[in-house]
Formats: C-alpha cells, structure tokens, sequence
C-alpha cells in the first residue's frame, strides 16, 4: 500500500549538490534551503512539504567517517519520533554515498518511515547538472509511495540501500546494483534492534599477491574489531602460506570477527568450491555471500556498535536483514 508523504524532513550533510566555488575550489556550502525554495518555485506539479535541516559540518562525502553515519541516524531517528517527519531526504555527496546508504540500511532497520539518498555529480546551478532532476524526482518517488526502507535514487532510478555501489566517477548513471549472485528469498530474520552503544572499528582487507601475516598482524595490532577479507573468486586466498592462515585463526582467537566477500564485481563466496576457500573458513572467516563491500561494511559495523559480541556478530552477518543478501 502507498503511504502519502506528508511531512517530509530534507537532511542536507554536504556534497556536490550543493557545492559553491571557493579559492580552493568546490565546497559544501550553507544557504542550501532558499536554493531549493527558489527552485521549486519553478517546478511543475505538486510537492510533498517538507521541513529542512542541515548537519554540521556540511561534508564533502570524501571526509565522511562511520560516527557520521551515527550522526546522521541518530538524527533521523529523533525526528521520526518526534513526529516531525513521515519520510526522509538524505542529501549526500557521491563519493561515499553507496557506503552511507548501506550503513543506514542497518542503522535503521524497524524505522516506520522511508529513507531516501540522492546526491548529484554536478553542483545545482551549473549548466545540464543534474542536481535538481536528482532531487525534484527523489521527492517524486516519494510521495508516490515507491520507497520502502532505506533507497537511494539518482539518474531517475530508484536502487536498493544495501545493493547499491559507485561504478563510475564521470557519468550521470554513476550509480548501479552490482551485478552479484544472491540467495534464494528464505524469509528474512530479524536482529535485536541495532541500536549503536559504542564505536566500532571494521577494517577492510583486499587479498593480493604478496599479503602475508603482517598485514593481518598490524591491522588486528591497531584495534580492529572485525576484519572484512576481499578475496579472490568464491573466497579463496593464500591457503599454503601456513603463517597467514595462523595470523587469521590467532586474530579470531582474540575475539576479532573475520568475514569474507569477493573482490569481482560478480562473484560472491562459496568457502566449499576449492581447498583454498575451506582453508578460510576453517581458520574462523564467515560468509557474506554476494554482499557488497559497501553493505559487508556498514553491515558489521552496525553489528558491532549495537554491542553484539563475536558469536553474535557472526550469526546475524550470515543472514539476509533488509534484502542484501536475498532477493
């Protein structure tokens, strides 16, 4: 059933959509609101009202770091249950936005309201942007009642939150679904609510020619909660250098969460198809499937800062929350 948008809240955190020209050049810039007033003013057809709200301080999304992430879903939150808004526009710059989407998926699973991202490669003002068609749309889409959960839409494509990735840097259609195998629809679980309890460090881990226990060593010496391996194909990696198949196992010992994905665009982990994959998953990594970087990321992260521990971590990791894994 469609839900009528009445009281939408446009969250403005920065980004190319918004950007002025400085010395410098391109900057975030305050003063966004009358910008979009103005505009609108011009727009043909009826519009959801909508309140507006910046976040400081405004970002190019190159600097968003996950306390952000915790920012911004605190903040949505808080406005949700004060009544102040039955939908949210989430303004974002492109470079980060596919990881702030996927995050949010999590950080705002049971949210009763729709999120929607949409951001722009192009400052609104500048010749053929398409900042205003970004944004005069994502507010179409909702108040049609088409957005469930947290999505984003760009390039007058509505995508999923935990599905989407940034596939090219110079293209309006910048933004896609990555192209990965997914699990059979099973019916989706439901985690205790991923409310965040304290900060959470995940580290992502590309496997190549040459990585060896070091890397493993460092990253779990510099205070790494969980470790998302990158791994060849189905979820294979250097199963023959004994010391780096030790580091992971000693890592999982101390309590670290391993998790695997594929690093092709297509692949997705299946540990049981080669000896070099089992190797993995014997030494304690779990399977995130065909998730994206994107939607492994912000899906332990939010896991963790909920304060589930190891064990529970890898539980629910394992298991489709909002449809990342699951079609």
């Amino acid at each position: 059933m469609n839900q009528s948008i009445e009281r939408l809240l446009v969250l403005y955190t920065g980004g190319t959509i918004g950007m002025q020209q400085s010395a410098a050049g391109l900057m975030p810039a305050s003063g966004f609101e009358a910008r979009l007033r103005a505009q609108q003013a011009g727009e043909p057809g009826p519009l959801p009202e909508w309140s507006f709200q910046e976040l400081q301080p405004l970002l190019d999304s190159a600097n968003m770091q996950p306390g952000h992430w915790l920012q911004m879903a605190t903040t949505i939150r808080e406005a949700v249950a004060q009544g102040d808004c039955d939908a949210v526009l989430l303004l974002h710059g492109t470079d980060t936005l596919a990881y702030s989407a996927a995050a949010l998926s999590f950080l705002l699973l049971g949210l009763p309201v729709p999120v929607l991202l949409t951001g722009a490669m192009l400052p609104a003002g500048s010749e053929g942007s398409d900042a205003w068609p970004n944004l005069f749309g994502a507010m179409r889409v909702l108040q049609a009642g088409q957005v469930h959960g947290v999505q984003l839409f760009f390039n007058g494509t509505l995508l999923h939150g935990a599905r989407v990735s940034k596939l090219r840097s110079d293209a309006f259609d910048a933004f896609a679904e990555a192209p990965r195998q997914r699990l059979a629809a099973t019916g989706r679980e439901c985690p205790p609510a991923l409310l965040p309890r304290r900060p959470a460090q995940v580290v992502v881990l590309p496997l190549y020619p040459g990585i060896g226990a070091a890397q493993v060593q460092a990253l779990v010496a510099s205070g790494a909660q969980a470790l998302l391996l990158e791994c060849y194909g189905s979820g294979t990696g250097p199963a023959d250098d004994v010391q780096f198949i030790e580091a992971l196992r000693h890592a999982h010992r101390q309590g670290v969460v391993l998790a695997a994905i594929s690093q092709c665009p297509g692949g997705h982990v299946d540990f049981g198809v080669y000896a070099a994959g089992s190797a993995l998953r014997d030494a304690g990594l779990v399977s995130g499937g065909g998730m994206t970087r994107e939607a492994a990321l912000g899906k332990l992260f939010a896991l963790l800062a909920a304060g589930l521990d190891q064990a529970q971590v890898e539980y629910w990791f394992c298991r489709d929350l909002c449809g990342e894994m699951a079609d």
